[in-house]
């Protein structure tokens, strides 16, 4: 017998929150550059925005506690993407900002080049 649970929940975002999360340069750039490009792995982030792998982490961190951003596992690589739950005017938001940020529009599929690299 297979029970299957659905757990559904609306992240309440507070707007100060929300801002002061982002207000720092380099989240902004994890951000951006996420909205732009897609789900990220950690090198692609590194090597995307030229920062070392603990700088990155730690932002990272902080960004999923607000949970602006969730990851996901794939073997030993990580992923970022946007939180599924994030709100409506986040979002938009989000989308407003990247359009007026050209800095990492160009989609590539990975900027990472590492040998042990996620791909």
């Amino acid at each position: 017998m297979e029970i299957h649970i659905s757990i559904y929940f609306k992240v309440e975002m507070n707007q100060v929150e929300f801002f002061k999360c982002l207000a720092d340069p380099t989240r902004l750039d994890i951000v951006m550059m996420i909205v732009q490009q897609g789900e990220r792995c950690v090198c692609d982030l590194t090597a995307g925005l030229d920062l070392s792998q603990p700088k990155i982490s730690r932002h990272l961190a902080l960004l999923r506690s607000g949970h602006i951003l969730q990851d996901r596992r794939q073997g030993q690589w990580v992923y970022y993407r946007l939180h599924d739950h994030l709100p409506g005017w986040c979002h938009e938001v989000l989308k407003i900002a990247a359009s007026e940020n050209p800095k990492f529009q160009q989609a590539d599929e990975s900027v990472c080049t590492g040998s042990n690299c996620c791909n």
